[in-house]
């Protein structure tokens, strides 16, 4: 028996934000080569997962807030269960359960998340679980999940930010910010005060452009994101329905990423944020729609957990908002914006600020988080989100896991989320969409990896020497910037300059370019 336990401001904000149109559940897909040892499975979820209490927890309401209490009728076998697909189990099929549980709430009279058991025609078994978003965020979340792995929990996924250099080698899911540090510490500690601030400006906008204008730090953050003006209009925005799509992509080698990185003196994140930019550009291309100066904002999270916080649960992360130059045609051009903007956003002081935010919501009255929500909400087109999986391959009971996905939740009106994983030295994109806005997001998923082939393409193809300016490379290759590259045989391609030798040719930190 566990004592209940008061949900913290921050987890209530994410309870309290589940709407018809969109629910706040994390989705994944797990896919084995083979099957699984299901008794085996069953307890490693009971040792390992269970441990943690929240997993055994209903929410309760009080009067005085949400609450963590023990479910008395709890049974794993209303959370553990088979699922059987009605036709072929192929992906296609496995993408269209992953969406229809995405359109369903889970029981808020049990604890919030279930996994299903899937016999598929892919392989093996899969996986398809869902969390609600209150019980954690998705760094803590991979981190159980990998913990049911059969050599025992693989090591803590790291919660410190990147060091102070620059460094190509950085772990995927956004360590590519520097740590706040004092802007983290003085945001957390924000009070009423600001919150209050902050709703006074929503009434006298022009006291918030004296702050932006004169004010440093916090306040002038807060009055920021205030001022800040909606994104384009595209036809990825509008009105949500309740039919949601999911699609994932093949895996990209995340080798390669760091390698062209290196050369093109960009982060693994700036490559990956080009590539979806660009992707995104072709689909409305592609839709005959207009492209030119379009920016495209995600609302991107930011890990701020600290190294007391391993191993627990809740959410401790901030928000950025990111501008996604889809309005620029020419690859290299695009990254090279995208990487400016991403350098530029390395002291912001929107992570901490936005945490601050959602605790002070969630311990306002419901109505207006929903109006703070929205507010955010209708500035931005998406939710992108990057997570790190263990790079070496994992068994889970018995079975080879081959390849993991999953979905993050949008927000309010925001009708797309972006998801990158990596795992065994690959990544993956998983894309979750509205039916009514984009019905056919496998036409948009399957793009992200051509958008990286051609920044590949343009350094096994190009002299170096020309890499650093992107006009004088676009006279050369103009005629793929809005298609898809050609291809190059495997042979061929190591042939001419494999990619994964850039890391021993590119020089060294502090050194000027040789290229």
């Amino acid at each position: 028996m566990t004592l209940a336990r008061k949900m913290s401001p921050v987890d209530t904000a994410w309870l309290r934000m589940d709407r018809p149109t969109n629910l706040m559940q994390i989705l994944g897909v797990m896919l084995f080569d083979g099957e699984l040892d299901l008794a085996r499975l069953r307890r490693v979820v009971q040792e390992r997962m269970l441990t943690h209490a929240r997993f055994r927890q209903r929410v309760r309401h009080e009067a005085t807030g949400y609450w963590w209490v023990d479910d008395p009728d709890f049974d794993l076998d209303n959370h553990v269960r088979r699922a059987a697909l009605p036709g072929k189990a192929d992906k296609a099929e496995m993408e269209r359960f992953v969406a229809e549980l995405a359109s369903q709430p889970l029981n808020r009279e049990r604890p919030l998340w279930e996994i299903h058991i899937v016999d598929t025609r892919m392989g093996g078994h899969a996986l398809v679980m869902r969390f609600h978003h209150c019980i954690a965020d998705g760094i803590a979340l991979v981190n159980v999940i990998m913990s049911l792995a059969d050599d025992g929990a693989p090591k803590e996924v790291a919660t410190v930010a990147e060091p102070a250099h620059h460094s190509h080698d950085d772990m995927l899911w956004g360590l590519v910010w520097h740590p706040v540090s004092r802007a983290a510490e003085l945001s957390l500690r924000a009070t009423s005060a600001l919150w209050s601030r902050y709703w006074s400006w929503v009434s006298n906008p022009l006291q918030a452009l004296d702050y932006a204008r004169t004010g440093t730090g916090l306040t002038a953050e807060a009055a920021k994101l205030l001022l800040m003006p909606k994104d384009s209009d595209t036809r990825f925005k509008g009105h949500t329905g309740l039919d949601k799509r999911v699609a994932w992509s093949d895996p990209i080698s995340l080798p390669d990423v760091k390698a062209v990185g290196r050369v093109l003196d960009s982060s693994v994140n700036d490559l990956l944020l080009s590539s979806v930019a660009g992707a995104l550009r072709a689909y409305l291309v592609e839709r005959g729609d207009p492209t030119d100066n379009v920016e495209i904002r995600a609302l991107v999270p930011v890990n701020l957990r600290k190294a007391a916080d391993a191993g627990k649960l809740g959410n401790r992360f901030g928000m950025v908002t990111l501008e996604l130059p889809a309005g620029v045609a020419n690859p290299l051009a695009r990254l090279y914006e995208t990487r400016r903007r991403m350098r530029a956003m390395k002291h912001s002081y929107q992570p901490a600020l936005t945490l601050s935010i959602l605790g002070l919501a969630g311990m306002g009255p419901q109505l207006v988080q929903e109006q703070l929500l929205d507010f955010l909400a209708n500035k931005a087109t998406a939710v992108m989100t990057n997570v790190p999986g263990p790079q070496q391959a994992l068994r889970i009971a018995g079975a080879r896991l081959r390849q993991p996905f999953f979905w993050v939740p949008q927000s309010g009106s925001v009708g797309m989320g972006v998801s990158i994983l990596s795992y065994n030295n690959q990544v993956q994109f998983g894309l979750i969409t509205d039916r009514k806005l984009v019905p056919d997001p496998e036409r948009i998923v399957h793009r992200f990896a051509e958008e990286f082939d051609k920044l590949l393409m343009l350094v096994l193809m190009e002299p170096w020497e020309c890499l650093d300016d992107p006009d004088v490379v676009h006279a050369h290759t103009a005629l793929y910037w809005d298609g898809k590259p050609p291809a190059v045989p495997e042979r061929q391609r190591l042939a001419r300059r494999s990619p994964a030798r850039a890391r021993a040719k590119s020089p060294a930190k502090g050194q000027e370019s040789a290229r």
